[in-house]
């Protein structure tokens, strides 16, 4: 007999006993396939069981019973497949309970203490319970994502951070190294997926109809969505002319809470170190008392850096007055964490890490809207700094007074770079050299706003 027809493929068991490619599997497959795997049999209970690492990565917001399926409580309370509620229940109590349920659930697993990075995006999680996360014992979590989670009190949470990284905190605390809380929450293509999964599964017939094999035939389904998901994610958005990079702006607390973790918790967002917020400037500046006034109205607080200006940097010098900041070898309080968090590591340095695409050392310029008024295209993302730019007075205009000045450029011949030095670079928050321009011409004679 010829050694290929005596060839036995490998198994699932086998490949799944190799540590390596265990690790790099694993963070692709959903919680529920893994503990569906491993009720299988006892072997690959314990394999996934004792293995170190295989629930290090944990993704639940993409788990239908950790998320809320009603509205909020409503002014007659009949919530809750209209059971009574205990009156010692607190709102935050409410809120997180379905998240605590899976908790519970992990704990008599022995999963949880497993866990270093956790994904809540999307979901109901109230302050109290990431206190908990944060600051209690059975938890390990290294990587904690949040963003757009719901019921969550961003005041309390500013406060349970500035709590776990008090001067008096014990001795290796606070755990948490990195937190996803500013920016929007990633596409999941499973989600996508899940409808014409369903339909698929749904309509097949003969020997695929039978329960094992759709299930299988889900799993890889799954498997695949998942992957194209973490493989068409774009984690270098910071490092691109991408413009606004937070759902809303955030509230002012924010920075002084950044700052107050500055070494302890990274993350996915940085205080913007445009000029105008060095304060050590403003308290170096010797001025005359009736000039006081306006400089204080020139430097402005600490603020989170929201807008993602490109590696080019300004559009004249292709540099800015502070300088850009690069991702190095380890982490820096300069380099926002980047999205989607990483599958295969859960340390700092790995979230902040650019993608091979990029080279190696890439510039990082960032600023808040504030430092860019006037000075900023929001729509091509050209921008131009202070030493560039030049002083203008346009940002004293009323918004109509801005209208009547674009017309006005029309009316005096400038079209396509003309006269660009002599007059302003950025008005209605358009380039004027360019996407002004094109939008007056578009919009004249047309009915629009310029006709």
């Amino acid at each position: 007999m010829s050694s290929t027809s005596s060839h036995v493929p490998v198994t699932l068991l086998e490949l799944l006993s190799n540590t390596l490619i265990m690790h790099q599997t694993v963070p692709y497959l959903p919680i529920s396939a893994l503990l569906f795997l491993a009720a299988t049999s006892k072997t690959f209970e314990e394999l996934l069981y004792r293995t170190p690492g295989v629930f290090r990565y944990l993704d639940l917001s993409t788990v239908k019973g950790a998320a809320i399926p009603f509205a909020p409580i409503d002014a007659g309370g009949e919530v809750w497949r209209s059971q009574r509620m205990d009156e010692a229940v607190t709102e935050d109590d409410f809120y997180s309970g379905p998240l605590r349920g899976v908790f519970a659930n992990l704990t008599r697993k022995n999963i949880l203490q497993d866990v270093q990075t956790l994904i809540l995006d999307g979901l109901s999680v109230p302050a109290d319970l990431i206190w908990e996360i944060i600051c209690e014992g059975k938890y390990n979590v290294r990587i904690l994502s949040i963003r757009e989670a719901k019921n969550l009190n961003e005041k309390k949470l500013m406060q349970v951070l500035r709590y776990c990284v008090r001067p008096s905190r014990p001795e290796g605390t606070p755990r948490l190294k990195g937190l996803y809380v500013f920016g929007p929450r990633d596409t999941h293509a499973l989600e996508a997926g899940w409808s014409s999964l369903e339909n698929d599964v749904s309509n097949v017939t003969g020997i695929t109809s039978s329960e094992g094999a759709q299930l299988g035939m889900e799993w890889n389904q799954k498997s695949h969505h998942a992957l194209s998901s973490a493989l068409a994610a774009d984690g270098d958005r910071w490092y691109r002319a991408s413009g606004r990079m937070t759902t809303k702006l955030p509230a002012t607390e924010w920075a002084e809470t950044v700052r107050a973790c500055d070494g302890l918790i990274a993350f996915d967002a940085v205080l913007c170190r445009g000029p105008r917020h060095d304060l050590a400037a403003q308290s170096s500046v010797q001025v005359p008392a009736e000039t006081s006034e306006r400089l204080s109205m020139y430097f402005l607080p600490p603020t989170i850096a929201t807008v993602a200006l490109g590696a080019s940097g300004c559009a004249k010098c292709h540099n800015s007055p502070e300088g850009p900041a690069f991702p190095g070898g380890i982490s820096k309080p300069d380099i926002p964490l980047l999205a989607p968090p990483p599958l295969h590591s859960s340390t700092v340095r790995a979230a902040q890490r650019p993608s091979i695409g990029i080279r190696d050392s890439p510039p990082l310029f960032v600023r808040c809207e504030a430092c860019l008024r006037d000075r900023w295209c929001e729509r091509c993302n050209k921008w131009w700094c202070e030493a560039c730019h030049g002083n203008n007075e346009t940002n004293l205009y009323t918004p109509m007074q801005k209208v009547e000045l674009a017309q006005d450029l029309i009316a005096a011949g400038y079209i396509n770079g003309k006269r660009s030095e002599d007059i302003l670079k950025v008005l209605l928050g358009l380039c004027v050299e360019g996407c002004l321009v094109s939008e007056m011409m578009a919009g004249a004679g047309s009915g629009g706003m310029w006709g």
